[in-house]
């Protein structure tokens, strides 16, 4: 049975419809967490059911609950015109709580899936920015949350690393005699100032594109000062991703140059089935539904007039890579939202020529924009894009600063504790809103100590940690629950696998942020009611709530770790 108590509560409603000839699965009881005080859940299948069968949803609603063999629950309840209110029994809640290991109730996918995530993806030559930071993050979260949710997931860093930006920045370096011994940071300059020689010099722009071609036919030359780029800027990447705790290795990189070779095969495949046409001397694929403002069908450009590949090739090889060579079963992009179109006709395409098929998905995790407190997008003081690495060093720096303020730890363990705080402090602010939707970055938010962030959740754990060490030799025991803010700790700790599914399914991380908030405030309210080491606490009560407390830490870490997030044990 699964470990989501609002699937095995659907499962007892299906149980209830089947005598009345009602097929459902648990997911379509629409069974949901409710508010509503004596009920724990609601179940609202009733309502959407009743039209359908020609019955008046309260009059189903009663003949569900007088069908319903649910021992987990008290006696159901139809309430206003066809809802069905469910409290769990007390005691059943109590010893599911008490069974629970480190999965915390999370049941490992009984069909596993097999995902490709395309995640960070910056380009070679340049620093990382703050405009890599959301694909970087959110990324790593659905990696670790699908891993967790029991699929197969394999990361590919689909780095910027071919095409004409490259025959600009080589042509520039070659005349420059470049001997490749330098900085990340100084690839960013002379990028700077072959843009501005590309843009005004008509010969430089020619000798580029020419060294596109050279590059693209392997002229070892240019693939050498190609390659001096890509590993200047790994080695970038690495530090960037560990500082972040990022899992990306050079092993997952596929930059666009890794699909060079198979580009032409795309081309001619597609040729072949009719699907393409050629358009102003180009080769491109019009995927059906796409038009601009004046009605044209929108193109792909495959392969341009000049016989230079279009970058959407690129992408519709990444598709017959991983679906086809690699067995893949579902992509997943975490891109900008304003690449959403982009997507949507690739994916189109992909499924004209056949390269996604009917088992297939393909989604594009869009994601808004960071905007500075003037609403803007956030940049530096000076008005220049803000290096990712300076906005993390001024996270460790606050956080160092906040650290000092409310710690007893000596200066090793205080600037270790920093670097946790303020690196979980820039994930969180941005994992904990709807990923669509832009968010404002200001340091007082998101290293508040009350409120949504990571500081109150990671605080929340070290006070139980210090709970614990007090306790001494007093080990948790079996979970009583009698007072009201003990269940209400309770329900929510069950809920766990509510929350990763919810995680999981929407690819939406926001929703266990929620949960885990909402997990460490009911804690907080248990602390403040429930003594756990008072001298008029009796033991097995007292053993009852270290029990409890144990398993909060548990959601917290866990939770915390699946959004790439520390949880130190001391504060």
């Amino acid at each position: 049975m699964s470990g989501d108590i609002t699937v095995l509560l659907g499962q007892r409603v299906a149980d209830a419809l089947a005598p009345l000839g009602v097929e459902i699965t648990p997911d379509e009881a629409l069974i949901r967490p409710s508010t509503r005080p004596g009920a724990d859940y609601q179940c609202n299948v009733a309502m959407s059911l009743g039209k359908k069968l020609g019955r008046p949803p309260r009059e189903l609603a009663q003949a569900i609950v007088d069908g319903m063999a649910a021992p987990e629950v008290e006696a159901p309840e139809v309430a206003g015109p066809g809802f069905i209110n469910l409290a769990l029994r007390t005691d059943w809640l109590a010893a599911r709580l008490s069974s629970l290991d480190d999965r915390v109730g999370v049941v490992p996918a009984a069909e596993p899936r097999r995902f490709a995530l395309d995640y960070s993806s910056p380009n070679v030559a340049k620093e990382m920015h703050v405009g890599h930071l959301r694909s970087t993050i959110i990324g790593e979260s659905l990696l670790r949350l699908l891993r967790f949710a029991g699929h197969e997931v394999v990361p590919h860093n689909h780095l910027g690393d071919w095409g004409t930006p490259f025959g600009m920045l080589i042509e520039h370096l070659s005349e420059l005699g470049w001997s490749g011994d330098h900085t990340i940071g100084d690839l960013n300059g002379f990028y700077q100032e072959a843009r501005k020689k590309f843009d005004a010099d008509p010969d430089f722009a020619d000798r580029a594109r020419l060294r596109v071609v050279a590059l693209q036919s392997g002229d070892e030359p240019t693939l050498a000062l190609w390659r001096d780029l890509v590993e200047e800027s790994t080695r970038h990447f690495a530090k960037v991703y560990e500082l972040l705790d990022i899992s990306l290795t050079p092993s997952d990189i596929y930059g666009e140059s890794f699909y060079n070779p198979y580009l032409a095969e795309v081309i001619t495949e597609m040729e072949a089935q009719g699907i393409t046409a050629v358009s102003d001397g180009a080769v491109c694929v019009f995927p059906p539904g796409f038009a601009n403002r004046d009605g044209d069908p929108l193109p792909l450009i495959l392969r341009k007039r000049d016989g230079g590949y279009g970058y959407p090739v690129t992408d519709l090889a990444t598709v017959r890579y991983w679906i086809r060579d690699r067995g893949m079963t579902d992509l997943l992009y975490v891109v900008g939202t304003p690449q959403a179109q982009h997507f949507q006709m690739v994916f189109a395409a992909s499924r004209m020529a056949g390269y996604l098929g009917p088992g297939n998905t393909a989604v594009h995790i869009g994601f808004g924009t960071i905007l500075g407190e003037d609403g803007k997008t956030i940049r530096t003081r000076a008005g220049g894009t803000l290096k990712l690495v300076d906005l993390l060093d001024e996270a460790v720096q606050h956080a160092a600063a906040l650290v000092k303020e409310r710690s007893s730890l000596d200066a090793d363990e205080q600037a270790e504790v920093a670097r946790a705080v303020g690196i979980g402090a820039v994930k969180y602010a941005d994992l904990s809103g709807d990923r669509e939707k832009d968010y404002t970055f200001t340091w007082e938010r998101m290293l508040a100590t009350e409120g949504n962030t990571s500081v109150y959740l990671q605080y929340a754990n070290a006070r139980i940690h210090s709970i614990l060490r007090k306790a001494g030799e007093s080990a948790p025991g079996e979970i009583v629950i009698t007072e009201p803010a003990e269940r209400a700790l309770a329900l929510k700790l069950a809920q766990f696998p509510t929350a990763i599914a919810a995680a999981v399914e929407g690819y939406a991380p926001h929703k266990l942020c929620l949960y885990l908030f909402e997990t460490a405030t009911a804690f907080t309210s248990f602390y403040d009611s429930c003594p756990i080491l008072a001298a008029t606490t009796p033991e097995p009560v007292r053993r009852s709530r270290l029990a409890l407390a144990v398993l909060t830490s548990t959601v917290l870490t866990r939770g915390l770790s699946l959004l790439g997030i520390e949880a130190p044990t001391r504060m």
